[in-house]
């Protein structure tokens, strides 16, 4: 195995380039994973692993080679190097550069014939990206669709905030008119989340193929997506407020779903 003791070395340069630049992961088609189950979630995604960093004062080698992570190179690195590259506060000592996949919609397929997807269009904030992952995950969605996207899913703040469920929820992403025109070619009946001509989103039959559309809290969902909608739904809200975080309404509106799936 290599050991990388200097963080002026070409490789290392290349970590920060992708830890932070979302254009050089563009560029360069990978990006980089931090933490152990973060990496185990990426290989069950069946996502190439190009290389493992490992600091062995915190992540032994021992334990590296008792571990099923299997990968081009294996390189040990110094205290400096893993401190300057970690991300998280919180370290596990191992951190890996991984293949990224082609997330267009042209890719997706639905073993379910009955798919139920959520879409969200232009959300911004990392956080958000990751907890709508995260509540896709737990509601074994057949698809987490991003239109209009701010950043790429492999940024390390999504990854991070969706604890790995950005490997193993099937993404795409497209413009907002690719993605109405993808789902009304696949009979998929689109409820969007807007205030005008909404109902109570309870009141609507998510049983048959469904896309349920979220928007960000500031702007809310673009007119396309009110002309393509099969009914607009609303949260009904009894406090001062007439929004709430987009992540939280992704999770009343699909869990909705998953109820009447379940119980029908």
């Amino acid at each position: 195995m290599k050991h990388i003791s200097s963080v002026q070395n070409a490789l290392i340069k290349q970590v920060l380039l992708l830890k932070d630049k979302s254009r050089e992961r563009k560029k360069s088609g990978v990006f980089i994973i931090e933490g152990l189950r973060e990496i185990e979630l990426a290989v069950k995604g069946k996502y190439t692993i190009e290389t493992i960093f490992y600091y062995a004062d915190i992540f032994p080698k021992e334990q590296l080679e008792k571990s099923d992570l299997k990968a081009s190179q294996y390189i040990e690195i110094s205290k400096d190097v893993y401190q300057k590259i970690a991300y998280r506060e919180t370290t596990e000592g191992i951190i890996a550069i991984a293949k990224g996949k082609e997330n267009t919609i042209d890719k997706l397929i639905f073993n379910n014939k009955n798919p139920l997807i959520l879409v969200a269009e232009a959300p911004e904030k990392p956080g958000n990206i990751g907890a709508i992952l995260r509540t896709a995950d737990a509601a074994n969605a057949d698809a987490v669709i991003i239109a209009n996207p701010k950043t790429d899913v492999y940024n390390p703040n999504i990854i991070r905030s969706s604890v790995g469920c950005v490997f193993t929820n099937q993404i795409a992403t497209g413009t907002t008119s690719e993605i109405i025109a993808f789902l009304k070619s696949e009979n998929i009946a689109i409820y969007a989340a807007i205030l005008q001509d909404a109902v109570a989103y309870h009141t609507q039959n998510f049983t048959t193929p469904t896309a349920i559309v979220v928007g960000t809290e500031a702007t809310g969902l673009s007119e396309a997506w009110r002309v393509a909608s099969k009914q607009n739904i609303i949260i009904p809200m009894q406090g001062e407020i007439d929004s709430m975080n987009v992540s939280v309404a992704a999770g009343i509106l699909i869990f909705e779903a998953k109820r009447q799936r379940d119980f029908k």
